[in-house]
């Protein structure tokens, strides 16, 4: 009987942990693409109408949505200027979020391969690696946010966990409570990392329902203790003219930065959609759930100032006020769920596609959250970050420079240079028609060369406010809307004048058609005992219907 050493000894080898290779695949090999990262299979594509609008309702209701509006009043906008500017911000990312969602819906394939057709195979890896960064740091501060959810329910629960002592010392930035809370919250989610993406949608339908209660309760009681819409409606604005106009369009720009990691990676969910049309509910779901939440936040805000004397636009310090126990757990137990799912969906499972994109012979979407929860919850330190590198918060605030270009050059690369037509098994080739040029297609560079550069001085002012950059912080107010038309509009001249002839196709390929294909060449290789390991695209594509 072999010892217990024997036995965890494969444990420790990289073909203990080394996916099986699937039979479906596109790619030359297993170690370019598995189940996960192939197109979405036709019985897991579950994602409906209804879907959407839960998944969009439970994403708009959380911390960061509340203080939204408190961002823009004390810019100096009033109620009903920063209203119109959330509303407008939200349409926009809207129409780039279906836009890029149709893409995904369509052709059922995750971010880091789309991406691979409008940047090439190897300079994809640029928009991956940026996104997967920022979502594992994102994952960490989303983590802290829900442990001082955990924090106000035991309160609620255990008015004695107050005085629980503190045995860590100030320059830690985070207390025994708090550290404790943590852990819970942090131990709380990982089970829900485990449930594949295609069935978490159940998630989003019962974190929409106890959202919507949750808010429209606190709304109400801020009516009801008040009489009225309190002193936030009343006051006006404390900015007129030219600075008036930079100041509502630099809180557009922060409006529309908050989702702008999702417009690019939103095939990672649009690629579930039973239909392409229903994801389309976005361009009204988006504008409608965050304006409706984001007023929510102004109202019960401005009933705090009435009765505590002070404007707690963070929602859980305003229900650390509150005596009522239940319904302060009742609430912290509706942002806690808040986060969980705003978490999950905006930052693991974009983080576990990139992981897998870069590590597709030994990660899948699994794997990927959970080296993701791994790294973005105790590697990545949050409450360190929070306390010091306020620099650093900036700089990922700020990452829209960037994000601005890349969703531009998708959206345009798709709709109007290829027409619609992508030859999806090339897309998993490393040597297929999207090397492009040594695996850079140099167009997208020239875009993010020429859409760039203009709002770094105002990013560098924006991470370090000591370095003066004179007028430069105005290109940075709009950063986004001028990062999204020059890199449109400089890939889209680009690629007319110099165009990539070889990815342009006069007929788009059917992607299930040609997966049933490869699928029946694997299984033939099989029952005669010989499973590639290398298969050429030309050889998936034969008789593959062109529509």
């Amino acid at each position: 009987m072999p010892s217990l050493r024997q036995r965890l000894a494969p444990i420790f080898t990289f073909e203990y942990w080394e996916l099986s290779p699937e039979p479906c695949t596109f790619a030359p090999s297993s170690k370019w693409s598995n189940a996960d990262m192939d197109p979405t299979p036709l019985e897991k594509r579950t994602w409906t109408t209804f879907n959407y609008i839960t998944y969009w309702i439970s994403d708009a209701f959380n911390v960061a949505t509340w203080d939204m509006a408190s961002a823009l009043l004390a810019s100096g906008l009033s109620w009903h200027q920063a209203l119109p500017c959330i509303v407008l911000g939200h349409a926009l990312i809207a129409c780039a979020i279906t836009a890029n969602g149709t893409i995904g819906a369509r052709l059922h394939i995750p971010f880091p391969v789309l991406n691979r057709s409008s940047f090439g195979f190897w300079f994809s890896y640029f928009s991956v690696v940026s996104r997967v960064v920022l979502a594992m740091f994102w994952f960490a501060i989303q983590t802290y946010t829900g442990s001082e959810c955990v924090y106000q329910m035991l309160r609620s629960l255990f008015p004695s966990f107050l005085h629980m002592p503190n045995h860590l010392p100030p320059s830690a930035n985070i207390t025994s409570a708090e550290l404790l809370c943590y852990f819970l919250y942090w131990l709380i989610q990982f089970p829900f990392l485990l449930i594949p993406s295609h069935k978490i949608r159940w998630l989003f339908a019962v974190k929409s329902v106890a959202v919507t209660a949750a808010g429209v309760s606190m709304m109400v009681w801020a009516f009801v203790e008040t009489g009225g819409a309190g002193a936030i409606i009343a006051q006006p604005a404390r900015v007129s003219g030219s600075a008036l106009a930079w100041t509502w369009l630099g809180g557009l720009n922060s409006v529309i930065g908050n989702y702008a990691t999702l417009s690019v990676n939103i095939p990672d969910f649009t690629r579930l959609a039973k239909h392409p049309r229903h994801q389309y509910v976005q361009l009204l779901i988006i504008p409608l759930a965050f304006t409706f939440i984001a007023f929510q936040g102004l109202v019960v805000t401005s009933a705090g100032y009435i009765l505590y004397g002070d404007y707690y636009w963070d929602p859980l310090r305003l229900i650390n006020n509150w005596d009522n126990r239940p319904a302060a757990f009742f609430a912290s137990f509706a942002f806690c769920l808040a986060t969980l799912g705003t978490n999950i969906g905006a930052n693991s499972i974009s983080a576990a596609n990139d992981f897998m994109a870069l590590l597709p012979r030994w990660l899948n979407i699994r794997r990927g959250q959970i080296l993701c929860a791994l790294i973005g919850g105790w590697v990545i330190i949050p409450w360190e970050i929070l306390a010091t590198a306020t620099g650093f918060l900036n700089f990922m605030g700020g990452y829209t420079v960037f994000l601005g270009p890349i969703c531009a050059i998708m959206i345009v690369d798709y709709w109007f240079v290829k027409h619609q037509k992508i030859d999806v098994p090339a897309l998993y080739d490393p040597h297929g028609r999207y090397r492009y040029t040594a695996g850079i297609n140099w167009r997208a560079g020239a875009a993010l060369l020429v859409s760039v550069p203009p709002n770094l001085p105002g990013l560098i002012n924006a991470i370090n406010p000591s370095i003066e950059v004179g007028g430069g912080i105005y290109p940075y107010d709009i950063a986004w809307m001028l990062g999204f038309t020059l890199a449109g509009v400089t890939y889209y001249v680009t690629s007319w004048l110099w165009p990539a002839k070889g990815t342009l196709l006069e007929h788009a390929i059917d992607v299930d058609e040609a997966a049933a294909l490869a699928r029946e060449k694997h299984e033939r290789e099989k029952d005669r005992g010989a499973y590639p390991e290398e298969t050429k695209e030309e050889e998936l594509n034969v008789g593959v219907r062109e529509v």
